[in-house]
């Protein structure tokens, strides 16, 4: 930003998202989800627990579903409630995880984001479902957050529909780098098809990665505008970024 403009850009804005396309928490976010939502709401802890389907998810749009699975409103003290035990639920166990094992960084990514971030070419942001909260946790855990700012993201806690977080990204970058990016340089990075739909909503193009919850043939019968089995492929992402 130059004098209060907005500097007009050719980079890319790359948006990530986190679980299936940067990380594997082996179980850990699911295993939060259950354990801190019976610690916010004791009294339905005998209760069956329904099966979520995090993939391409919201936290909130988990979070109003278990509510109404349990007959609870919708409020914004039963949210922040449920989340601030989530959290601490969410970084217990990813601490207990780096010591068995089971959570992971994804094959190539540490090295696709040093390459990305040296070069200045891109600029680098997270578009999740995750929690803001969360996925501070998640990116500082596996030692991935200096290469993203989260003033420039969008979150689960933003809206509970992943394809308004589009735009909200979008606002947020253009605001933190002070430069402005046309529909075309902006890239969604996921692996499922509601990333593929989250990029469709706001006009952005879409690298699809099948690390994740959906299989190579589904994210191909998707359409995206690129397609990768693993970031590993590091040479055919920075070929597809580089048209």
């Amino acid at each position: 930003m130059i004098g209060g403009t907005l500097v007009k850009t050719s980079r890319k804005l790359l948006l990530f998202d986190i679980d299936g396309t940067l990380v594997d928490t082996g179980g850990v976010g699911l295993k939060a989800l259950r354990d801190g939502f019976h610690e916010a709401f004791p009294q339905h802890r005998e209760d069956e627990f329904p099966p979520l389907e995090l993939g391409g998810a919201t936290d909130h749009g988990l979070a109003m579903g278990l509510f109404a699975h349990f007959g609870l409103d919708d409020l914004p003290e039963h949210r922040e409630r449920f989340f601030r035990a989530y959290t601490v639920r969410l970084e217990q166990g990813l601490a207990m995880h780096s010591v068995i094992g089971k959570a992971r960084v994804l094959p190539g990514v540490p090295d696709l984001l040093v390459g990305l971030s040296d070069r200045g070419e891109h600029r680098l942001a997270v578009l999740t479902g995750n929690l803001r909260e969360g996925a501070r946790l998640k990116l500082r855990h596996f030692g991935i957050d200096r290469h993203f700012s989260l003033d420039a993201g969008a979150y689960g806690d933003d809206h509970h529909d992943r394809n308004e977080l589009g735009p909200i990204a979008r606002r947020r970058a253009v605001a933190h780098f002070g430069e402005e990016f046309a529909p075309e340089n902006i890239v969604v990075i996921g692996d499922t098809l509601r990333d593929i739909a989250c990029a469709r909503a706001f006009g952005a193009k879409v690298l699809a990665v099948a690390t994740g919850a959906a299989s190579w043939e589904e994210l191909k019968n998707g359409r995206p505008d690129g397609l990768v089995r693993d970031l590993g492929e590091i040479g055919e992402v920075e070929r597809w970024l580089a048209e």
